[in-house]
């Protein structure tokens, strides 16, 4: 009874959410397809083409704010989605920034931090749910840190490109980042009590399951 009675508690469960196939998702994976093409671009010679890389990444990151508000709108939010939107964001920024450093176009401190950080965020998410946590929804916090770390590296690439207004695009560079590092690493310490609180529900729904079927 008592197992029946926490089940009717639980959120109740969407129609659509197992979907595979959503507008949302399409987007999340073009971003992901489109992360090659931006390596290609990176590494072409005598920087002719970073300027062209710099718009693309820009525009790869500004679609992570496009899908969420799609699936949001449309009523599209599935469970492969809030997979899929955060691997995207987690594999597009470790490119960027992996890339960027490569060529020398970002500090070696700045992508260190920015590095560190998503580390931690994968392998904390990785072990969470190997313990069983359930799934613990982005914050604002982290998506606008992100969002800010996303809105940097372009800006550091085409402030080492040939545009004419090079230097003015490294200025907002070091403020986008600044600003997104800060957010991004709050948002580290926002996830502590969230990931405790997501551990303990994880192992008591569990819990739950095996007082069931027992």
């Amino acid at each position: 009874m008592r197992a029946d009675r926490r089940a009717k508690q639980r959120r109740p469960h969407r129609v659509g959410e197992d979907r595979i196939l959503s507008l949302p998702n399409v987007v999340t994976t073009a971003r992901l397809v489109l992360v090659p093409v931006f390596v290609w671009l990176l590494l072409q010679p005598h920087h002719r083409d970073w300027f062209q890389a710099a718009v693309l990444l820009a525009a790869l990151g500004s679609t992570d704010w496009v899908d969420g508000q799609l699936a949001r709108r449309l009523d599209q939010v599935t469970n492969l989605g809030k997979v899929l939107d955060p691997t995207a964001d987690r594999v597009l920024l470790a490119t960027a920034v992996i890339g960027i450093l490569a060529v020398g176009a970002v500090p070696i401190p700045v992508a260190a931090v920015a590095l560190t950080r998503e580390g931690m965020v994968a392998v904390a998410a990785v072990g969470l749910a190997i313990a069983g946590a359930r799934r613990i929804d982005v914050t604002i916090v982290g998506k606008a840190g992100t969002f800010g770390l996303m809105c940097a590296f372009p800006l550091f690439l085409a402030g080492h490109s040939t545009i004419g207004w090079h230097r003015t695009a490294l200025l907002f560079a070091w403020t986008a980042v600044i600003v997104g590092l800060v957010l991004g690493w709050v948002s580290v310490i926002v996830y502590i009590p969230l990931a405790r609180k997501a551990l303990s529900e994880g192992r008591a729904h569990a819990g739950d399951r095996k007082t069931s079927t027992a």
